[in-house]
């Protein structure tokens, strides 16, 4: 599908935009949307094949975000709206723009639609995720098109429609026409293909059938198309294991899917020099996750490996140095003698910090690793509690955090309905708008943060919020140690591309 030199196919020699119309219309792509029912029969230079994926993704990223973080419709129009005139603009034939760059977003959101297609049928997961926003896409730029457009798109999509005559519809609904406006055409469908309209008492049903306005027909182009997407993600992923051997292709692909959370991120080292002495001092700042960690550590005096992996490295990425590491978890694990600590821990620790084995540079694990790789069982603590914890369980973590109820609430339907990194920044901008307040701070707007994707980038937001803030004396008195407490008491920096595909 891609090559590494591949020629720039985009449309050919085209003039003046005065030919737009006529030269688009005969060209590979003559319309502006479309339901993607063909894969793209042409090269793609890898480089495209990257910039092209990672684009489309920032937008499916903006619409997640304007759908949580919107006041209202218009308010999700305008945010949606700039995504994708950054991203992935789609100009009408109509447009001043010539021929040649027109037929190139064109190919563009066709490319990029199918790589991502192909890069999150992996797990139900990610199916699930590229499903519902990609519907979200189609739906908001059908509600952008003109009528023409609208016509075009719904031709391509051949939704097969039974169009009810006015004699039809005088016999097969007496006075049940009175529900629609006389002169609306109507469809008949299976109510199965509208189920929204349905609930909403929106369409007449008789025997099993739906009789769907003119003006609704956006439903059944959008049931249509989330069918037909959801059986090409199945197909995708059963071809997955055959591209195994494609040492190009795979590392791209599983590079896109990871980045649902963003790459790696880089700390900024905003707790200056730590220490073992000023951990528990700075755990205030921690994620939820890390909080979590860091008391089951106190409490118990030992963490299983997945936790001591987890905690470790995200406090060897807010700058605790090895040194310092030993001493902090010989500290941690004092019901052990050293000998005992020396030969089961202190090796795994100086490997992490690329001093033993094959000296490998350990990075803290991504948002997205602790979410979607190796779930906590009996007896661990690592993971992602808006992923993983029950929900009491976590209204309780965040109650202990002193957040309002109200606040609970928000932050706990966030992660029920699976937005988890959303549920954790939305977790921080709370924490920073209750400094605000204590410090008797006044703002005409509210703390709004780029989504979460990494434990220690909250870190770093967090306390260089505080220390910006405030004084060394409020900081002081800000930051203080987490209280160790029972464990019944109690799983996304911008997008880049880069040369190397190992993200974390």
């Amino acid at each position: 599908m891609f090559s590494q030199n591949a020629p720039k196919r985009e449309g050919g020699g085209f003039g003046d935009a005065s030919a737009a119309p006529e030269v688009v219309r005969r060209s590979r792509y003559p319309t502006r949307l479309s339901v993607y029912a063909d894969p793209p029969d042409l090269e793609v230079s890898i480089e495209e094949f990257e910039a092209f994926a990672l684009d489309r993704l920032q937008v499916l990223r903006s619409i997640e975000d304007a759908q949580l973080r919107a006041k209202g419709e218009e308010d999700i129009r305008k945010r949606v709206n700039e995504a994708l005139e950054k991203h992935l603009p789609l100009h009408t034939n109509r447009s001043k723009l010539p021929p040649r760059q027109l037929v190139a977003e064109r190919r563009k959101d066709h490319v990029s639609h199918f790589i991502l297609r192909l890069a999150f049928s992996r797990t139900e997961e990610l199916r699930g995720w590229f499903l519902r926003y990609e519907c979200a896409l189609l739906k908001h730029r059908f509600k952008e098109a003109d009528i023409a457009e609208k016509q075009e798109l719904l031709a391509a999509a051949k939704l097969k429609l039974e169009h009810l005559s006015p004699a039809a519809r005088e016999t097969r609904l007496g006075n049940a026409s009175l529900f629609y406006p006389p002169q609306e055409q109507l469809f008949e469908v299976d109510f199965e293909r509208v189920l929204d309209l349905v609930s909403h008492l929106q369409v007449v049903l008789q025997g099993g059938r739906a009789f769907v306005p003119q003006s609704e027909v956006a439903t059944l182009l959008l049931h249509e198309f989330r069918q037909r997407l959801t059986r090409a993600l199945a197909v995708c992923a059963k071809a997955l294991p055959q591209m195994g051997e494609d040492e190009r292709l795979l590392p791209v692909l599983q590079n896109l899917s990871s980045q649902t959370a963003r790459s790696e991120y880089q700390s900024t080292g905003a707790a200056g020099a730590v220490s073992a002495d000023n951990v528990d001092a700075l755990s205030s700042g921690f994620p939820l996750c890390m909080q979590h960690l860091h008391t089951q550590l106190l409490k118990d005096h030992h963490l299983r490996h997945g936790g001591r992996m987890q905690f470790g490295l995200f406090l060897k990425g807010i700058g605790l140095g090895l040194q310092e590491a030993l001493v902090y978890w010989r500290r941690a694990f004092g019901n052990m003698t050293d000998d005992q600590f020396q030969k089961g821990y202190a090796y795994n620790i100086r490997h992490n910090y690329g001093m033993e084995g094959k000296r490998a540079d350990y990075t803290p694990y991504s948002c997205h690793r602790i979410i979607m790789s190796n779930p906590p069982g009996p007896g661990d603590h690592h993971g992602c509690p808006f992923r993983h914890f029950s929900t009491d369980r976590l209204r309780a973590a965040l109650h202990r955090d002193r957040l309002t109820d109200a606040e609970v609430r928000e932050i706990a339907e966030l992660a029920g309905a699976g937005h988890y990194q959303v549920a954790c920044t939305r977790h921080l901008e709370v924490k920073m708008q209750h400094r605000k307040a204590q410090q008797q701070q006044t703002s005409d707007t509210e703390t709004h943060i780029s989504s979460i994707a990494s434990p220690n980038q909250f870190f770093d937001l967090c306390i260089g919020d505080c220390k910006s803030n405030g004084s060394k004396q409020s900081h002081d008195r800000d930051v203080q140690p987490v209280a160790p407490t029972a464990a019944a008491s109690l799983p996304p920096a911008g997008l880049q591309k880069g040369p190397a595909y190992s993200y974390s």
